[in-house]
């Protein structure tokens, strides 16, 4: 079995100007996850609707700039 290596957090001590790098904790690693998981499917949606709006601007026969023309 692998051992999965968590990333580093850097913990700033504001009031002493301490700073410290460190692995991340279970629970801080495990945000980070999900936080990762969020950004893709964001990331992946976003690409899912540039294909569509492509797709449907390919069907009418116009440029992202005639419909931005004609709209304006």
């Amino acid at each position: 079995m692998t051992k999965t290596t968590k990333p580093k957090t850097i913990v700033a001590n504001c009031e002493t100007g301490e700073v410290e790098t460190r692995d991340m904790t279970d629970a801080e690693f495990a945000r980070y996850q999900a936080d990762m998981k969020i950004a893709s499917d964001i990331e992946s949606a976003r690409n899912q609707a540039d294909a569509n709006k492509a797709a449907i601007l390919n069907r009418i026969g116009l440029t992202e700039d005639e419909l931005k023309t004609i709209l304006n």
